[in-house]
């Protein structure tokens, strides 16, 4: 079992690896400059790695362009190897990142929230106090209140 130090260092070689021959390497038309490299993450044994992206672009190019990173596999699995020098060189595995419609989804409900308080300010934009501005009693409102119930009490 390899350490998480080792994990990690392999995981962003197998990211800068990988963005690079996507860049300069791979001539598919599919994965244009519109493939980016998000994240990548390896096991602790050092035997999978799974290589997240975002595809810049509609649905369309987003499915071209999974299909274009499956046929390119093997070139970018034997380019990690060769540059990793490691016994044995881990299994890629191509995931859609989730982030951009995550992110785009929070844009969304953010909108949503700042809508309903733009309502709330205009609903209690001429609308007073129901108890006054300060509804709290104090320590002299009280003195007034016992002197006023004394007398009454003897009257």
């Amino acid at each position: 079992m390899a350490d998480n130090a080792r994990a990690k260092r392999l995981a962003d070689l197998i990211r800068e690896v990988v963005a690079q021959k996507l860049q300069r390497g791979i001539k598919d038309p599919r994965l244009g400059s519109h493939v980016t490299i998000t994240d990548t993450r390896v096991t602790g044994d050092l035997r999978e790695a799974t290589v997240f992206y975002t595809v810049y672009g509609d649905d369309e190019e987003r499915e071209a362009a999974a299909a274009g990173l499956e046929s390119a596999k093997g070139i970018l699995r034997s380019e990690v190897g060769r540059a990793a020098g490691v016994k044995f060189t881990p299994t890629l595995t191509f995931v859609a990142d989730a982030l951009p419609d995550t992110a785009r989804t929070i844009e969304d409900l953010l909108d949503k929230a700042r809508q309903s308080d733009a309502k709330v300010r205009e609903t209690s934009a001429g609308a007073t106090y129901a108890g006054g501005a300060d509804p709290y009693r104090k320590p002299a409102d009280e003195a007034d209140d016992t002197t006023e119930t004394d007398g009454d009490a003897t009257a």
